[in-house]
């Protein structure tokens, strides 16, 4: 959410900022209705007070014997008028709220103009692509060939019988091998990089939802429930919201929260897009990172926040490049983002792995999220989220760079104590 102070001081700033992302102008239609707003507010509080006068002089005239029936009169108006300046001023406040609520944060002056992922700048790259001497594979023409006995050990058919496209059913080593990234990622966020492990519901409400910017610009990407309840598209959701409404020490910050979870996401908009394979899945896990910072320390908190993603990809021996998201690939909440993209040579091509977003006040504003510094009042904290990482994806990731000719896939060192030793999946 928008901070309605700011765009007063410097609507042209707001609009110019805006635009970076292709948003026309709305700085002077959000500045009237704010206006109209703040005018009947006004209006509100002078008939109130004058309504307040009204009744001491009635109840005067009543103590003495004189008559207050013009009073009277002038009273049963006041309460009329007030009522209707009260839904006015109520109507313009959540109009002028909607309309800011749909519109994307401020993005951070180091955002390089772009249009698309195609504008994204290469901040850097790790680790040497392997020279296979045989036309690598893709990840579900591996898993589809290993065998688990009742069937593949990545099993797309049987996940359609069950629930439809987009999801994948997985079985023995493949599936341990899944859980083991999810641990190895988990362990080394808790043991290493300071985040408090975290289990969190998949299923919140809306404010929760709103709190974290996913309704209601992306309510058509979120599965909701029957009940009103919203399926979490990302473990982002529960653990940026459960600050919403606090007041917090300065002491307690930065506070570092990791979880592992399930995520859905209905990928409207997708269709036709990664229809082979686990990159797109309506139900995916994914390891998150959050952090809760004051605002000095949000810049130095995201760059500490993309390493601990990058450390797992670079013990994983996984070729990445680390993105700089331009303006018109930057997602709606971010004031800046860093993509995590891995080398698929299954694909040959980089894909997205990981995304590290600083949302600064945007979230929140509209959770009511504060801390109180030192000897000051209470101020909104910056949020930031990233992935660390999609399980899936590396999943994918690991199939693909340590795939072998015969079909098999080598398990990488750092992985082996969570497969009890095991080396090589194989045939």
């Amino acid at each position: 959410m928008h901070d309605i102070r700011a765009l007063r001081a410097d609507p042209e700033g707001f609009d110019a900022d805006l635009a970076r992302r292709g948003v026309p102008s709305t700085a002077q239609a959000i500045l009237k209705l704010d206006e109209e707003r703040r005018e009947a507010l006004t209006l509100l509080q002078e008939k109130q007070a004058h309504r307040k006068n009204l009744s001491k002089e009635i109840g005067a005239l009543r103590k003495t014997g004189g008559d207050s029936s013009l009073l009277e009169a002038e009273a049963t108006q006041l309460r009329s008028d007030i009522e209707g300046l009260e839904t006015r001023a109520t109507a313009l406040d959540e109009e002028t709220r909607l309309t800011l609520a749909v519109l994307p944060n401020r993005l951070d002056a180091s955002v390089p103009e772009g249009k698309d992922e195609n504008d994204n700048l290469i901040v850097h790259t790790h680790g040497v692509r392997r020279d296979f001497p045989f036309t690598p594979k893709q990840h579900f023409e591996l898993g589809e060939a290993l065998s688990a006995g009742v069937g593949p050990q990545m099993d797309f058919a049987t996940a359609g019988k069950l629930s439809g496209a987009r999801f994948v059913l997985l079985r023995g080593p493949i599936a341990r091998l899944e859980r083991a990234l999810g641990q190895f990622m988990l362990d080394t966020h808790v043991q290493e990089h300071g985040y408090t492990e975290t289990q969190v519901p998949v299923l919140v409400n809306e404010a929760a939802m709103y709190g974290t910017d996913k309704l209601p610009k992306f309510a058509d990407q979120s599965f909701k429930t029957e009940d009103g309840r919203w399926l979490v598209p990302t473990a982002e959701v529960p653990l940026t919201a459960s600050v919403a409404s606090s007041i917090l020490d300065e002491d307690l910050l930065p506070i570092r929260m990791t979880s592992h979870s399930q995520c859905f996401r209905s990928e409207a908009g997708s269709a036709g897009r990664d229809v082979r394979g686990m990159l797109r899945q309506h139900q995916f896990e994914k390891v998150e990172m959050v952090s809760i910072t004051s605002p000095e320390e949000s810049d130095a908190e995201h760059e500490r926040m993309t390493r601990c993603a990058e450390v797992i990809l670079e013990r994983l021996e996984i070729p990445y490049r680390r993105m700089l998201l331009c303006a018109g690939d930057t997602g709606f909440g971010a004031a800046k983002t860093f993509d995590l993209e891995a080398w698929l040579p299954g694909q040959q091509a980089w894909r997205e792995i990981s995304s590290c977003s600083n949302t600064r006040d945007f979230q929140a504003r509209r959770m009511n999220a504060r801390y109180r510094p030192a000897g000051g009042a209470p101020s909104f904290v910056h949020t930031l989220n990233g992935s660390g990482l999609a399980v899936g994806r590396t999943l994918i990731a690991v199939m693909e760079n340590w795939q072998e000719e015969d079909g098999s896939i080598t398990i990488p060192p750092v992985l082996r104590s969570y497969m009890n030793g095991l080396e090589k999946i194989t045939a």
